[in-house]
C-alpha cells in the first residue's frame, strides 16, 4: 500500500527511515495530540518534519483509505464487524447554506 521510495540518482544523503518507524511516529502524533515539531526523533527515529513529509506523501497516495478498507475487509472476513451499527439510509441530504 505504501508507495515506493523515490530513487536517489547518486545514492547520497542520509538513510531513509523505514516505513514502520515513520508509521509509529505518525500514529503517536495522531493519538497523543502532540505536534509534529514536538515529536522527538530519539523516541521514534524520524524527526517530526520527516514524519510529516511522509504523512503528506502517503495521504496523496491514499494510503490511509486503502489501509482502512483493508482493516474493514479483514474484520469482515473474520465476522468481527457488526454492520447493523453502521447502517446508513439511502437518503441524500444537502447541507443548508447559511447567510451572513
Amino acid at each position: 500500500m505504501v508507495p515506493e521510495a523515490p530513487s536517489r540518482p547518486q545514492d547520497g544523503g542520509r538513510r531513509r527511515h523505514g516505513d514502520h518507524e515513520v508509521l509509529a511516529a505518525i500514529v503517536f502524533v495522531a493519538t497523543s495530540g502532540c505536534t509534529w515539531q514536538q515529536l522527538r526523533a530519539a523516541s521514534f527515529g524520524p524527526s517530526g518534519a520527516t514524519a510529516h513529509r511522509r504523512f503528506t506523501e502517503w495521504s496523496k497516495a491514499r494510503v490511509w483509505a486503502k489501509l482502512h478498507r483493508l482493516i474493514l475487509d479483514e474484520l469482515g472476513s473474520r465476522g468481527e464487524l457488526d454492520w447493523s451499527r453502521c447502517a446508513i439510509d439511502s437518503v441524500n441530504t444537502r447541507a443548508l447554506k447559511r447567510g451572513t
